[in-house]
């Protein structure tokens, strides 16, 4: 009886239960973004950008072009506070086809996330634990059924779990900096002052800033619940631009910490420098100190994108563009047939995936979701100039053709180093339109 209690529908029509607030906002972004990027990709970054104070440039740029996209979002969100977030914006600016791309596109993406956590998650309880070793698939798979578990116990849990995970990293984050910015850096190893990069060129920045750029993303995790705030008008933009400035600043103090601690040169292509800086500071036991955070800032991660796919397909199905079923709502306000869905595609892509493969097709379509979200931009404030926007985001037309022009280059940049992903996403574009006329007749 409990078991069916859990899987319910909702009897007030399948509505998603307004609940959220900014706290959770940010908790979510915060939680959503910060992740192994930060810990995993100064090292490479430090290799083709052979300069203390343009690496920080670099990552204050990008932290810049986010800001300026949070708030076209801020205003869509506002302007339209529906589950699913940016494929509302597309849809309502492009019409249906354009909507059901953008939306399908957005549901893969954070559905193929969890899978990756995942699959990082089992790699690093195994290097934690040796012991673990060759079980990082079962490992894994177990994490994804556990959260399902817990997310189907309702809305609130995954909040409250939310904030508390994404509290304990910035903690972590925090610890970390400043002892990194008290050691004494005399103790640095002889061997670790050798210099390993070349001069810096304009390919190894634009390469260094797409990495960046992996390591911003999720920003706009909190879109996909302004259904579920209680005041999205006033939470929604609160929260975007505290979260998004919140995850600059512990960025640029991580990269200055650890710069601190081993020169650029020195930190240059390591695979994992918040372990060499942590060895460095904290002896032998700094790597293990490194798993822990990682694998905290993970948790917190899944626990977030647990939650965002099933909003997606909630969205989606309410605009018939799936199955009615992918509306069912439990009495704790959990879109449950799409998180059992959603857990179920994850848990195929973590047999049959890596990390790396996964990561860099999530990390294309991103750029196709945002890239049309700010075209909607332009187009609804050509369109619909007159429509209520309790927020509006500063610098029409400049702001949003900036960003477009960015994450357009970004795009062709990612195409021609990444051929094969970018066929599968051509191939996704190009079934689109006979899947959605299928749907569109059933």
């Amino acid at each position: 009886m409990q078991c069916f209690n859990i899987i319910s529908v909702s009897q007030q029509g399948n509505e998603l239960k307004k609940v959220l607030g900014a706290g959770f906002g940010i908790a979510v972004l915060v939680g959503g973004t910060i992740g192994v990027g930060i810990l995993r990709t100064p090292g490479i970054i430090a290799g083709l950008i052979n300069n203390y104070w343009l690496i920080v440039f670099a990552w204050l740029f990008v932290g810049g072009y986010v800001l300026l996209a949070a708030g076209l979002f801020a205003e869509m969100a506002t302007m339209m506070p529906k589950a699913g977030g940016p494929y509302n914006y597309v849809k309502r600016a492009f019409g249906d086809y354009a909507g059901f791309l953008s939306g399908w596109f957005d549901y893969l993406l954070n559905s193929i996330a969890p899978a990756y956590f995942c699959i990082v998650i089992g790699e690093y309880l195994a290097l934690l634990f040796p012991s673990l070793g060759g079980y990082e698939t079962l490992m894994g798979l177990s994490f994804l059924i556990l959260f399902m578990l817990f997310h189907l116990s309702g809305v609130k849990s995954g909040s409250i779990a939310q904030q508390i995970t994404s509290v304990a990293k910035v903690l972590f984050f925090v610890a970390l900096v400043v002892a990194c910015f008290v050691v004494d850096t005399d103790t640095l190893p002889a061997e670790k002052v050798q210099t390993l990069t070349q001069n810096t060129t304009i390919l190894g920045f634009l390469t260094a800033l797409q990495l960046i750029m992996g390591a911003y993303n999720g920003w706009w995790s909190g879109c996909f619940f302004a259904e579920e705030d209680v005041d999205p008008s006033r939470n929604i933009p609160r929260s975007l631009f505290t979260g998004v400035i919140m995850v600059i600043i512990i960025y640029i103090l991580l990269n200055m910490a650890f710069m601190h601690v081993i020169p650029p040169a020195a930190l240059a292509n390591s695979p994992l420098a918040a372990s060499d800086v942590a060895g460095v500071v904290f002896g032998n036991s700094g790597s293990k100190l490194v798993m822990i955070i990682a694998i905290v800032s993970i948790l917190s991660i899944l626990n977030a994108y647990m939650m965002i796919p099933a909003r997606i397909m909630f969205g989606l199905s309410r605009d018939n563009f799936f199955i009615r079923q992918g509306t069912h709502v439990n009495k704790g306000g959990t879109p449950v047939v799409s998180l059992l869905i959603t857990t179920a595609f994850s848990f195929v892509l973590i047999i049959v995936g890596s990390f790396q493969q996964l990561f860099a097709l999530a990390g294309f379509m991103s750029l196709v979701v945002t890239g049309l979200s700010f075209a909607a931009h332009i187009k609804l404030r050509r369109t619909e100039p007159n429509t209520p926007r309790p927020y509006k985001a500063w610098g029409y037309p400049v702001t949003p053709i900036i960003v477009i022009l960015a994450t357009a280059a970004m795009f062709i940049g990612f195409a021609k180093s990444d051929q094969f992903n970018f066929m599968i996403v051509a191939g996704i574009g190009v079934l689109s339109y006979p899947a959605f006329m299928l749907i569109r007749r059933a």
